[in-house]
């Protein structure tokens, strides 16, 4: 929401910044001015400085500057609608209403979190009757205490597949809610071709997810059933909840985070309860999908290097390598990760119960820094004790090093993995002032015919980046991409038993066209709640949706024809292989589309001749990636 000027002037005329600030810092008057030491750095000189009149603060040591609301949003971890209604509520000013149509939504959510609430309510309820013993001997085999779970409102949704199926709905029913208030907040399951209604969550131990304001949103559910399809099941994206946008005990963990100057990210609910019991509170987890770029701005607003933690066998080192990929083009100064990698076969809950907090506090002290995994990752990736195999080491490090958008700090990585390769390779200083080793020399600039500098003359010595490239550059990243969206999609529809053995790889993966990433939520729910499930009986399902369309277009389209894997007749393993094939090309296409954005940002703010190389060498890899997915 935007506020009005005059709300946000006079909000900050009624409150000092020195009486704010004050709560936190010990101010010292000093002529008409307040200093003290930084709340942004450990120092132990005052470099931190209030000035009323002028309504702001600055911190000399950090760069740190900004204003009541700024300040508040940095100490609490508030976003800017938070600060605000806490600055307002103190200084007895009342919030700007909001226009009609926003009204409305927020009225329509506040229902909607009502209706989350009674079924919290619910599902604490039952974990504390009879029918929760099962759940209740679980949590106690994790080693759960009572006031943990008190904590966490952790509960249990009763129910199963082959009797009690409704116990939810009866309830909310009980207390006034529809069957569309009950669907619309993920809790139940209907339509056309469901005989009748039942719950979405049944025999799972439940984990209520918040947003950052406390108020419970969605849920996540874990089997108790060794049979069960989907271990772990969270609720549906809902105009409340985006799974993408969340981060599992949000609200809890920000003050500690800011108390610690740090925050963990670890895989799963059961860490974070886990973990909290042990006394390490400043732990968030992401909601069953890889991290994603709002969850990582999520965690730079609580601290400027988060801890990621993973399992060290080989699966948590692919995850912690795909945050690798997924950061990259998002760095920026003071802002980056840290990756602490638990012993193998150890969860951070079972080291917490098994060795102790002191044991998982020292996990997270050997944080490993974001450049080491960077040159673990490519180092892993083969054996190079050839001078081509070599050459190919040199190749992908400069690959990774175009991938981060901002040019310092892609600077400073590319001086850092230089060097390794020099070190690596034993050259040392002997290439001093060559392309890895020592000081990079300027590459010459682009020169006209008699041989003189243009850039004396002052002319350009680079093609700006005009509208007609920008679109080039566009057309090529996107080109194609819809189209192997689609043919992942049509290879599910027709070979669904897929989802077997890749169902986390198809929901993690980046759909950008909104029909179709509406289409793979829907059969990742469905998936979910049936196996095994059959090509029929997901049509038909996705029929009651009104997405049977979007299906059609897909197998009527031409696109496909030479891509046989995706036919409905196609060989199983035909469909496997082509179905893993399209999902590496995506993800190819997808990291070039961000390595050639980050290229143009950089192109934008430094024409040098090397950054526009970059920038063509990146959009004809694009062209080219088009060009094979055209062929099929």
């Amino acid at each position: 929401m935007s506020f009005p000027k005059s709300f946000l002037d006079e909000l900050k005329g009624r409150i000092r910044v020195s009486e704010v600030v004050g709560r936190k810092v010990k101010l010292t008057r000093r002529g008409r001015e307040f200093v003290g030491l930084s709340p942004f750095s450990n120092e132990k000189s005052p470099s931190f400085t209030v000035n009323d009149d002028k309504q702001f603060y600055h911190c000399f040591s950090s760069g740190e500057h900004g204003d009541i609301i700024s300040f508040i949003e940095k100490t609490e971890n508030l976003s800017f609608l938070e600060a605000v209604e806490r600055l307002a509520a103190e200084a007895g000013m009342e919030m700007p209403k909001r226009d009609a149509h926003e009204a409305q939504r927020e009225k329509e959510a506040a229902t909607l979190i009502d209706v989350m609430e009674m079924a919290a309510q619910f599902f604490r309820q039952k974990l504390q009757e009879g029918v929760g013993a099962e759940a209740r001997a679980y949590l106690e085999r994790r080693g759960m205490k009572g006031k943990t779970l008190e904590d966490f409102g952790v509960g249990y949704a009763p129910g199963d597949d082959r009797a009690e199926r409704t116990a939810l709905m009866r309830y909310l029913k009980s207390r006034d809610v529809t069957l569309e208030q009950m669907a619309e907040a993920g809790l139940v399951i209907q339509g056309p071709d469901i005989a009748e209604p039942y719950d979405r969550f049944r025999n799972r131990v439940m984990f209520p997810i918040a947003d950052a304001r406390g108020r419970v949103i969605a849920f996540g559910g874990r089997a108790l059933a060794a049979d069960a399809k989907a271990k772990y099941l969270n609720s549906p994206d809902t105009p409340l909840f985006h799974k993408g946008r969340v981060l599992y005990n949000l609200h809890r963990a920000r003050k500690a985070a800011h108390d610690a100057g740090t925050v963990v990210a670890v895989e799963g609910y059961m860490d974070v309860v886990g973990l909290a019991q042990g006394g390490i509170d400043h732990a968030v987890a992401p909601l069953g999908t890889a991290l994603t770029e709002d969850q990582i701005a999520l965690l730079w607003r609580m601290a400027p290097e988060p801890i990621l933690c993973f399992d060290g066998d080989k699966a948590g080192l692919r995850a912690a390598y795909r945050a690798v990929e997924r950061v990259l083009p998002l760095l920026k100064p003071g802002h980056s990760l840290r990756f602490a990698l638990l012993p193998e076969g150890k969860d951070p809950d079972d080291l917490v119960r098994e060795e102790g907090s002191a044991a998982m506090r020292a996990v997270l002290d050997a944080a490993r820094p974001l450049a080491e995994m960077v040159w673990e990752k490519e180092v892993a990736a083969g054996t190079w004790d050839t001078p081509e195999r070599r050459a190919a080491l040199e190749t992908r490090i400069e690959a990774v090093i175009g991938m981060i958008g901002d040019p310092k700090v892609r600077g400073h990585y590319a001086e850092d993995l230089r060097g390794r390769i020099s070190r690596m390779f034993g050259r040392g200083e002997r290439r001093a002032g060559g392309r890895f080793g020592g000081q990079q020399k300027q590459m010459p600039f682009w020169r006209d015919m008699s041989g003189r500098n243009r850039l004396n003359r002052g002319q350009s010595f680079v093609p700006p980046v005009t509208p007609e490239l920008r679109r080039s550059a566009i057309a090529s990243g996107t080109g194609g991409g819809q189209g192997r969206e689609g043919l992942l999609l049509l290879t599910v529809l027709n070979h669904p038993e897929l989802l077997e053995n890749y169902a986390e790889e198809f929901s993690s993966v980046e759909i950008r066209t909104p029909a179709l990433d509406r289409l793979r939520n829907e059969i990742i729910d469905i998936a979910a709640l049936h196996a095994p499930l059959e090509r029929e009986a997901l049509k038909n399902h996705l029929l009651s949706r009104d997405l049977a369309d979007i299906a059609r277009r897909l197998e009527a389209g031409t696109a496909f024809v030479g891509d046989r894997h995706a036919w409905p007749d196609a060989p199983p393993d035909e469909a496997e292989a082509g179905f893993l094939h399209t999902l590496a090309r995506h993800r190819r296409a997808i990291g070039l589309e961000a390595e050639l954005k980050a290229a143009e940002r950089v192109l934008a703010e430094e024409m040098t001749e090397e950054n526009y190389a970059r920038f063509r060498a990146i959009q004809e890899q694009l062209e080219r990636s088009e060009l094979a997915d055209g062929l099929g």
